[in-house]
């Protein structure tokens, strides 16, 4: 049977398209007139990206292009060059100088955070003690002497924070504690100096008014230079009655040091005893133990119900601020910024410092507390010799001795009480 149409047999098709054929040869492709227009694209760039080029008319003939292989390109992919036949393909990522990039960025942030950590903490210290008006200072020795003074300031409480921290209500501000700091080659060593040490007010000028006020060898408690003429006096006491030149000067309140806890998450310290002392509110058990604010400041404040009564204290006051200074300097906080802008918040608001202290002074400082508690250096109360009044006397030859090995920066080999 003829599929073909009526009429048509494969005689009438002849040679056109489509025609069927006995032989095992197949049928060339059907010749037809093509017409580029504008301008042939270059070899192996034809407009699909690596597409080759129409077979062009040539001298009454087509070029198809399989006799030289150029339908799927030249010698590579189907594409043609190096392209996948989609496009020219996408460069591999440059990873080393991703990373160097990365690197930079992180750095360059690194040091901005820095640099404005730096000046935002630098601006928020009260330089408010000018060690200037201090008169007939000794020599400066080897070494960095910081005077620490923790002061009843009730300055920042409310009514309801001095009741519950148990503070009183007292005017004004008096030293609650001293101590001085030494930092050198050989640890550090910190001395208390009871407030009840009898001393004599030497010759000095008024930090308010200028005026000089001559020494008459009046003997008092060490805290009442302090409550007659602020920092500035309580510097040129502790000089003149120890020879010891003083390089900084630190100060902290009631409210501050609560604060500074507080915004440290709490300080773990190991009492060595029961204590319960309703005047200053502390209730404590024997062993380790971490502190709030509250428990921390009633600790410190502690000694109607330790047998050394101001001495005990004194020892007290030495190994908690050596636990905080440890707390305060732990990766947890110094890594976590959640914690280390609050807790240098807090600090640095609540800090009385002399017009020359620097945050590198600050920071050696509390890096030294830091190994006093860590076993690197020594910690002490000033060497005594007894009392007389109510007054605490020191050893003048053991004083002279430890002062030696200060000035010298010589390891101190004296003890204390």
């Amino acid at each position: 049977m003829n599929d073909w149409p009526e009429a048509w047999s494969d005689d009438n098709r002849g040679g056109r398209y489509g025609r069927g054929s006995a032989s095992a040869q197949p049928e060339s492709a059907r010749v037809m007139r093509q017409v580029r227009r504008g301008r042939p694209a270059p070899p192996g760039q034809g407009a699909y990206g690596g597409v080759p080029q129409q077979p062009q008319y040539v001298d009454g003939g087509y070029d198809s292009g399989y006799n030289t292989g150029q339908v799927y390109g030249g010698g590579g992919g189907r594409g043609g060059g190096d392209g996948d036949g989609y496009g020219p393909q996408r460069p591999a990522p440059d990873w080393r100088r991703r990373v160097k990039w990365t690197a930079i960025t992180l750095v360059t942030v690194l040091l901005v955070t820095t640099v404005a950590t730096y000046f935002w903490a630098d601006s928020k210290l009260n330089r408010d003690v000018d060690l200037s008006k201090v008169i007939e200072r000794p020599e400066k020795g080897e070494g960095t002497n910081y005077l620490i003074v923790g002061s009843d300031s009730r300055e920042g409480l409310s009514d309801e924070d001095k009741k519950r921290l148990r503070t009183g209500s007292s005017e004004g501000k008096r030293t609650d504690s001293m101590m001085i700091l030494h930092t050198g080659s050989n640890g550090p060593t910190l001395i208390s100096l009871p407030r009840d040490s009898n001393v004599e007010i030497p010759t000095f000028k008024g930090s308010e008014s200028g005026k000089t006020y001559q020494g008459t060898g009046r003997q008092v408690k060490l805290n009442a230079a302090y409550a007659e003429d602020g920092p500035e006096l309580l510097v040129r006491t502790v000089e003149f009655n120890t020879g010891l030149h003083i390089d900084h000067y630190v100060e902290i309140g009631f409210a501050g040091f609560a604060n500074i806890v507080d915004a440290a998450g709490g300080v773990e310290i190991d009492i060595p005893q029961d204590i319960k002392d309703t005047k200053s509110g502390a209730d404590f058990r024997k062993g380790k133990q971490t502190l709030d604010g509250e428990e921390a400041l009633a600790f410190v404040r502690t000694r109607y119900a330790l047998a050394g009564s101001d001495l005990d204290r004194t020892k007290n006051q030495q190994k908690f601020l050596s636990a905080l200074a440890n707390q305060v300097a732990t990766p947890s906080t110094v890594l976590n910024p959640f914690r280390l802008y609050p807790t240098m918040g807090a600090g640095l608001d609540s800090l009385i410092v002399d017009k020359d202290m620097g945050l590198f002074d600050l920071a050696d400082m509390f890096w030294s507390m830091k190994g006093v508690s860590g076993g690197e250096g020594t910690s002490m109360n000033m060497p005594l010799a007894g009392s007389s009044g109510g007054n605490l006397l020191w050893d003048k030859d053991k004083v002279k001795q430890l002062v030696n090995q200060l000035n010298n920066d010589e390891k101190v080999t004296v003890t204390g009480d």
